[in-house]
């Protein structure tokens, strides 16, 4: 069987970024060449460009329960987090200077909350479980007469945890603390109901839901004032200046109207392909974890940790056998420093560098799972053969088919 897979070609990345989707780039072509005129212009080039860019912004408010006059333009997620942060605090800086976060935020949050702790905001950082998870209590008893903005990840990028988002809203509600949420990884993924949620702010990204890179959008509830971050002509209701990038903005409403329709349907596929990949991996290969809760999860992310192994090695010999992974945050994976998700969860330095990100897409295939789980017990294998970390004796990890109980949940 696996002699016909040989040579296959299997991306699991996909909280990195996904493959634009066929109809996708099909809606966006003609904006490109056709049909290019600015937004803002009076003339009817730019009239049309303005009317699928407000077509656009009622499919993406659709998917999370918004009003359309609550989207803005980003171009990314990284940019929508530095927009709602920054745009909160410079807001009410001389009222209130206090900001929640988590130890396991993606950087573009927690750089924010250091850039503006050099500015003279106070920052309180809550810790995590070993699973990820973030317990509001903790976060209600952070919260003083000075906090200004709660900033707690949907979804975690790298374990996958999701987190008590509603509950964490409840409580900011209640408290008159405006309340944000990364949602980069779990917007067309899960249902969001940004009302239900309780969220003030919700920054998402289209390159991790088959749209275009370089787009993205801030939700900011109704009423909600903030400062802007980038100043010029006054663009998106004077909360983010520049011309509006309508082939990418097309393919972003695009990508949510499918990732609505095709939800269910998507997320029971990934789901029993998750479900195999971890299963089989934490039986076939002894002294595996799993990092992240097993229920609270993504449903598309398999996060490993593998004693007596180097991420990085690892990943070069997947890569060899046509396999793409991560070893931490995409945003990071050049560092050699261990991820700072891993060591919140309480692990040590070795652990985490000893760990391995798959995550799956709607175009990824059960035969691209088997072929995974026939190559990455042998890699593992023969990189504790020669691994100085190996305390244990090589002999004992089988050479073919490995079926004892051997992997572990943590």
């Amino acid at each position: 069987m696996y002699e016909e897979i040989e040579k296959m070609k299997v991306y699991m990345d996909n909280a990195a970024t996904t493959r634009v989707d066929d109809e996708v780039f099909e809606e966006m072509k003609p904006y490109f060449t056709e049909k290019y005129g600015n937004a803002s212009s009076l003339h009817s080039f730019g009239q049309e460009a303005h009317e699928i860019m407000e077509i656009s912004r009622e499919k993406i408010a659709k998917l999370i329960n918004a009003e359309p006059k609550e989207i803005i333009f980003t171009s990314g997620g990284s940019e929508s987090d530095n927009m709602a942060i920054k745009g909160i605090m410079w807001k009410n800086k001389d009222k209130r200077d206090h900001i929640i976060t988590s130890k396991i935020e993606h950087p573009a949050v927690l750089r924010t909350c250091e850039f503006l702790e050099k500015h003279g905001f106070d920052i309180t950082y809550v810790g995590v479980d070993k699973n990820g998870l973030v317990n509001p209590k903790e976060i209600e008893d952070a919260i003083t007469d000075k906090t200004n903005l709660v900033s707690i990840m949907h979804a975690n990028n790298e374990i996958g945890t999701i987190q008590p988002i509603e509950e964490i809203g409840k409580i900011c509600k209640e408290k008159k603390v405006i309340f944000h949420t990364d949602a980069v990884q779990t917007v067309g993924k899960v249902p969001i109901d940004v009302k239900r949620l309780d969220v003030d702010l919700l920054s998402a990204s289209s390159h991790k839901l088959h749209g275009p890179k370089g787009v993205g959008f801030l939700y900011v509830r109704k009423g909600l004032q903030i400062d802007a971050l980038i100043h010029g002509g006054g663009h998106e209701s004077g909360k983010r200046s520049g011309t509006e990038n309508i082939p990418g903005i097309v393919g972003f409403g695009k990508a949510c109207e499918m990732a609505m329709d095709e939800m269910e349907k998507r997320n029971k596929k990934l789901i029993m392909l998750r479900e195999k990949l971890i299963n089989c991996v934490l039986e076939k290969i002894p002294k595996s974890y799993l990092n992240g809760d097993k229920e609270k999860r993504l449903l598309n992310n398999a996060h490993f940790r593998f004693d007596y192994i180097e991420g990085e090695a690892l990943l070069l010999r997947l890569d060899m056998e046509g396999i793409a992974g991560s070893t931490g945050s995409a945003c990071s994976t050049k560092s050699l420093k261990p991820s700072h998700v891993l060591m919140a969860l309480g692990l040590s330095p070795v652990q985490s560098h000893g760990s391995l990100r798959l995550t799956l897409s709607k175009y990824n295939t059960e035969a691209e799972v088997d072929y995974v789980l026939e190559k990455l017990p042998k890699v593992i294998m023969d990189l504790r053969s020669i691994s100085p970390l190996n305390d244990t004796n090589i002999d004992d990890f089988p050479d073919e088919d490995i079926n004892h109980g051997a992997g572990e949940y943590e």
